[in-house]
């Protein structure tokens, strides 16, 4: 083995930067193996997001790099998955069957977010995780008809109930409790946050890498009930980008950190406009307001969504842009927004990981 060029893959393949995680691959720990034999490398790579989509542009990026190196003949990179369970707040018990519980939320009403939950779930779950969705907007539910689910959850026995299934996620509402779609719940604050609580731990979710939860807008009651009873590994704030939403995006954000969720990043929704006759790209509602705010509380601004009147029809109807034009350019945003929002949990200290299946990329 020529020990000089060993030390030279092994600094290649750590100094290297990956564009989802925002860092090194040797920062984020996630470089598991490099042997150089007679001129070959073989590299293994372990992520701890879905890596479907990512997973072969990093392994043929990766793969290029290290062959350039003088004296590497050719190099095997594999790139595989690994979802941990990430350490929450001290004191909340952790809930078995669910490795990571995402809340999505925003500081007002109004902002998509009910929209963009529904598709980062969807996303994640076509990069290869197991995701789950519980809608916490006990007040104003819109996930059943997002999702496209219609009917009543069962119970085997009489105690938790069974999710209902949609595009290959598992999701739980108090709409599919109801008995019709314009019902409105009137409930007080503790009954609120005692229905979330049942519908969270009276479910007999499966086996989950991440439960997206679908918050209610604001900071109050279901905000803190979730917080402080819940085993959340992360939140994400979704704010558009006029003044007025970013001033309670940032109000969402500190009651996060006030009771010590991690703010994994910003999402900026209605970003942009782009006209469907000649292309020119306009800001309704102003610009740059999410960035300024990841900008001031030192988080990762995750992305910045298009106002596109396709993805309001397609949460309408049913089928969420990443299933119902999974190759448009709305989904597109949206899975990398997933990804990176999952790829900024990968980062945080893990707590309690087992062993899951692997998925395995190659570039040879």
């Amino acid at each position: 083995m020529n020990t000089t060029l060993q030390t030279q893959v092994e600094q290649l393949v750590n100094d290297y930067g990956d564009e989802l995680l925002g860092t090194t691959l040797g920062h984020a720990h996630a470089v598991k193996s490099v042997a150089v034999v007679d001129g070959q490398a073989v590299i293994e790579i372990q992520l701890g997001f879905p890596v479907k989509s990512h997973g072969p542009k990093l392994a043929a990026d990766l793969k290029h790099a290290v062959e350039s190196l003088a004296g590497v003949a050719q190099a095997r990179v594999s790139v595989t998955a690994e979802i941990a369970s990430h350490t929450a707040k001290p004191g909340v018990a952790r809930m078995q069957a669910i490795k990571n519980i995402i809340a999505v939320a925003s500081g007002k009403g109004g902002v998509g977010k009910s929209t963009v939950a529904a598709n980062l779930a969807l996303a994640l779950a076509a990069e290869g995780a197991s995701v789950g969705m519980l809608d916490a907007d006990i007040y104003g539910p819109s996930q059943p008809r997002m999702l496209g689910v219609k009917g009543r959850p069962n119970t085997d026995d009489g105690k938790l109930f069974a999710p209902m299934r949609s595009y290959s996620i598992e999701s739980m509402s108090v709409g599919y409790l109801v008995d019709e779609e314009d019902t409105p719940t009137v409930w007080r604050g503790p009954m609120v946050t005692q229905a979330l609580t049942q519908l969270l731990k009276g479910t007999r979710w499966g086996n989950l890498d991440y439960l997206i939860v679908d918050m209610p807008p604001g900071t109050g009651d279901i905000q803190l009930t979730l917080s402080q009873q819940v085993p959340v590994s992360g939140a994400v704030i979704v704010t558009t980008p006029q003044d007025i939403a970013t001033l309670d995006a940032r109000k969402g954000l500190q009651m996060f950190r006030k009771v010590s969720v991690p703010v994994l990043g910003i999402i900026e929704n209605m970003s942009v406009q782009s006209c469907p006759h000649c292309g020119h790209e306009s800001h309704p509602f102003g610009e740059g307001g999410g960035r300024r705010i990841a900008a001031q509380y030192h988080v990762p601004l995750l992305g910045e969504l298009p106002l596109d009147n396709a993805i309001r029809e397609a949460a309408d109807n049913g089928r969420p842009s990443v299933v119902g034009d999974p190759d448009g350019y709305p989904a597109r945003r949206f899975t990398e927004v997933a990804l990176r929002m999952a790829a900024e949990l990968s980062l945080l200290r893990v707590g309690g990981v087992g062993k899951f299946p692997k998925i395995t990329i190659e570039a040879t």
